[in-house]
């Protein structure tokens, strides 16, 4: 029997737990009684995740206790099917994401090195970025450009640079390039200078991907329409980089201080 990958593994434990919670929520609204303390305890544990607590819904996050959400959901809703419909649409968005998961790049690192960062925007726009892939792919693109940009941005003002705030992507890139030694000018082992040659060509092109079908610009009638597959790829990449940067400017900034 083939062995189950640890990231099916836990896509199936989220679902389950995702379904957990609805059911725990209908049996609030409907007077179906329940396990006393399971909202509580799924709420938690959900909220805990950082990789979808910022797709649960907004009530989940304001609501501590089953009696908090049962007088929330008692003065919005009457009828016991509009509020199963209302739990079922709050967490639409949430599933889809993780019944994705295997798809879509192991996000957990990433996030990792973005934390080093310290910008809670940047974190925001990767996780923005992964949650628009499929039902949103121009916006998936340009949240994935203007991760790299920020992330450009944040690195040049820890490190004291000047930069013109109007300049584009490349441009911010090639700065921060220099500022880390990635540029790839800088290295004579002809590997390394593939590498960093691949990601500032990497980087030219995702800026001129978000000019062409991202959500930022107009379109006319000849516009091209990204598909999921599109923007997984340019998500893909446009973490790739950006934590390679991050970790970058870190190790840079531990050797300066010895």
């Amino acid at each position: 029997m083939a062995e189950q990958h640890p990231r099916e593994d836990r896509r199936l434990e989220l679902l389950q737990r995702l379904d957990a919670i609805q059911s725990s929520l209908i049996a609030i609204c409907t007077n179906d009684g329940g396990e006393p303390h399971a909202y509580e305890e799924l709420r938690a544990q959900l909220l805990s995740d950082s990789e979808i607590a910022h797709l649960l819904p907004e009530f989940l996050h304001r609501h501590r206790t089953r009696a908090h959400f049962w007088a929330f959901i008692r003065e919005k809703y009457a009828r016991y099917a509009e509020r199963r419909s209302f739990i079922w649409d709050s967490f639409r968005e949430v599933v889809g994401f993780v019944e994705r998961m295997e798809r879509q790049p192991t996000t957990v690192p990433v996030e990792e090195a973005l934390k080093v960062l310290d910008a809670e925007h940047v974190l925001a726009l990767w996780r923005k970025a992964l949650s628009r892939v499929s039902g949103d792919p121009a916006g998936a693109i340009t949240a994935a450009r203007t991760l790299l940009e920020s992330t450009c941005k944040l690195i040049l003002d820890d490190q004291k640079s000047e930069y013109d705030g109007t300049a584009d992507l490349p441009a911010l890139y090639r700065c921060v390039a220099d500022r880390l030694n990635m540029s790839p000018s800088q290295h004579t082992e002809v590997v390394f200078k593939q590498i960093l040659g691949g990601c500032k060509t990497v980087v030219e092109g995702l800026g001129a991907l978000r000019n062409r079908v991202g959500d930022a610009h107009g379109h006319g009638r000849r516009g091209f329409a990204p598909e999921g597959r599109h923007a997984a790829l340019a998500v893909n990449l446009a973490g790739s980089v950006a934590a390679f940067l991050a970790e970058t400017a870190q190790r840079k900034r531990h050797d300066r201080n010895g």
